[in-house]
């Protein structure tokens, strides 16, 4: 018991933030395409079999929600690559803790679907395993567009929810950071999924597209790469060179008057 403690105490935080984003990103992708999944399934049959459009989006903002919040003092609860390449462009990250948080967020958006398809094979395989593509009577442009406002979206409500500044004056109210994300992604689904199915996170795309592996997928899964790293990329430039640097200029010229 004691080599137990042990072990748990001395184990290196950043190896236990990559197991959390790894872990949290399986159960992300495990509960989101059960409800894609639980949606097609209404379509085809009874009305009441699904949970429809609106209950997808709950799901997957309440997911973020969730898990931003078991995790953000571990991790930093990111789950999304683009997420991840926003905070690094912003320095709040290392390029090595960037680059090995988005392989486990990956590698776990893989094992998360291919737990779907080890409990509902027939399902998965009928209804396409919650793969994003491009939907009928949208061109490549205006899915790419949709991922870029769509991810620039999410990435500004992270820096906003997670400003320093903010971060201490609600320090007495933990869940005011995960939940403006969390309602960010569910907000954004809503908009877009008749358009892309909604990606604005790379790993869920991929990890849908590694497993179903249909020609479909992995034609259109550019869009899910180039999509939310440009939106990441506005959203950190946007954030940290025009609204703080502007917040900044106007703290100098307060103190300075005074």
């Amino acid at each position: 018991m004691i080599n137990q403690r042990l072990i748990v105490s001395n184990c290196n935080p950043f190896f236990r933030a990559l197991i959390a984003e790894f872990i949290a990103t399986l159960l992300f992708l495990y509960v989101t395409v059960l409800t894609v999944i639980g949606y097609k399934r209404q379509n085809e049959a009874d009305a009441c079999d699904g949970v429809g459009i609106l209950g997808i989006a709950w799901a997957f903002g309440g997911m973020i929600f969730i898990l931003v919040y078991c995790t953000a003092g571990i991790s930093g609860g990111h789950i999304n690559p683009a997420v991840t390449l926003g905070l690094f462009l912003a320095r709040k990250v290392s390029l090595v803790r960037a680059v090995l948080y988005m392989v486990a967020q990956c590698l776990g958006a893989i094992c998360g679907v291919g737990l779907v398809k080890a409990f509902q094979s027939s399902y998965y395989n009928r209804y396409k395993g919650g793969a994003n593509t491009l939907q009928s009577g949208y061109n490549k442009g205006v899915g790419l567009g949709a991922e870029i406002i769509g991810t620039f979206v999410l990435v500004y409500t992270v820096f906003s929810a997670t400003d320093p500044k903010r971060s201490a004056r609600d320090s007495h109210v933990p869940v005011l950071a995960p939940l403006p994300i969390g309602f960010a992604v569910f907000m954004v689904h809503l908009a877009t999924i008749p358009i892309t199915g909604t990606g604005i996170n790379p790993a869920r795309s991929f990890g849908a597209a590694v497993i179903f592996n249909d020609d479909k997928a992995w034609d259109d899964q550019w869009i899910f790469w180039v999509g939310p790293f440009i939106g990441a990329a506005i959203a950190a430039f946007y954030h940290q060179y025009i609204l703080r640097a502007a917040a900044i200029k106007a703290l100098g010229s307060f103190r300075s008057n005074a």
